[in-house]
């Protein structure tokens, strides 16, 4: 089996990340070979399970599997206090560790609740989506939302290894890869011109998920997290360019209660807001304003936000976890 792996040099832990065609039936293999703890506990949503439950759990011994329930309704501390019933009847201790099976929500979920379990645990993502692989995967971001604002509540916990298995987005609906498909235009606009070269002129092959065409898209988001976050590893400097697209972006989601928007798609609105605000201060051209639009508009129809009040989102984003000593600190292209 072709391995890709990609070392993140994050100061508190470095870890690999290991991309590979059914990676997912040696998960057990894999986490040997990183020394992970024998005492594994799954975590993963009933979807996710019933689809790949049978590779994943293939050879691999667990302690006990705890399935949550997935999507941005469920990210919150209640479910996690799920996570953590579990963890105690399994009798899980500082020397167990977690192995988070699913999208981002179920990532950033099981890292918060290995994050302060014990006051820390080790945990290991595996990404079934489109989105937590070229994203929320790496970089050790963990937390849940409150009804106030997204990801109000979390903390920085580097997992051990983030594994992917690029099969596991063979089964995702158009909908929630297209979702993803937004995250890497984030990458491309705030980060490398090349790879928006590449989503524009591989759009077709990438939006058939054609393995030639998807793989190095996915290959160079993850090497540009890596880097980042190996440079400036708790948003204090660099990495904050990651965060384009998502100011306005998590507003949508907050007043929409988190019902209308997959994350994606409201950071593609969030983009949209700073392509404007970016072109209204002179700093993006009218021609590269332009290009992003049309590129954006390429991956299909946004949910609608007619209905929604200008004097909410600001609401929202006057509570943006980005504010520091009250002043907010937005990303423009």
């Amino acid at each position: 089996m072709d391995l890709t792996r990609i070392d993140v040099a994050a100061p508190s832990r470095p870890y690999p990340v290991l991309l590979g065609e059914d990676l997912a039936s040696r998960l057990k293999v894999h986490l040997d070979e990183i020394r992970f703890p024998d005492r594994r506990i799954l975590v993963s949503s009933p979807r996710v399970w019933r689809l790949h439950g049978a590779r994943v759990s293939s050879g691999f011994e667990a302690l006990a599997l705890i399935v949550v329930p997935d999507g941005e309704r469920s990210k919150h501390l209640r479910t996690v206090s799920r996570i953590y019933d579990g963890l105690i009847a399994a009798g899980a201790d500082r020397g167990s560790g977690v192995v988070a099976v699913g999208g981002g929500v179920v990532g950033d979920m099981a890292g918060f609740a290995a994050a302060t379990y014990l006051r820390g645990m080790e945990v290991a993502h595996v990404p079934t989506t489109l989105l937590a692989q070229v994203d929320s995967a790496i970089g050790g971001k963990t937390g849940v939302n409150l009804r106030e604002g997204k990801n109000l509540v979390g903390a920085f916990h580097q997992p051990s290894a983030v594994l992917m298995d690029p099969s596991f987005l063979r089964t995702l609906d158009r909908r929630e890869f297209r979702a993803g498909l937004y995250e890497v235009l984030k990458y491309a606009i705030a980060c490398s011109a090349p790879l928006f070269d590449r989503l524009d002129g591989d759009f077709d092959s990438i939006a058939r998920r054609l393995a030639p065409a998807l793989l190095p898209v996915i290959e160079e988001c993850c090497r540009i997290k890596a880097r980042i976050v190996t440079e400036d590893e708790r948003d204090q400097g660099v990495r904050r360019v990651l965060n384009f697209g998502h100011t306005a972006g998590h507003a949508f989601e907050a007043v929409t209660r988190y019902r209308r928007f997959r994350h994606g798609e409201a950071v593609a609105y969030g983009m949209l807001v700073a392509a404007e605000l970016g072109h209204r201060r002179r700093r993006f051209d009218t021609g590269a304003r332009d290009a992003f639009a049309r590129l954006l508009w390429r991956f299909g129809g946004l949910p609608p936000i007619r209905d929604l009040r200008t004097s909410e989102l600001m609401e929202v984003i006057t509570r943006d976890k980005k504010i520091v000593d009250g002043r907010l600190h937005f990303v423009l292209p």
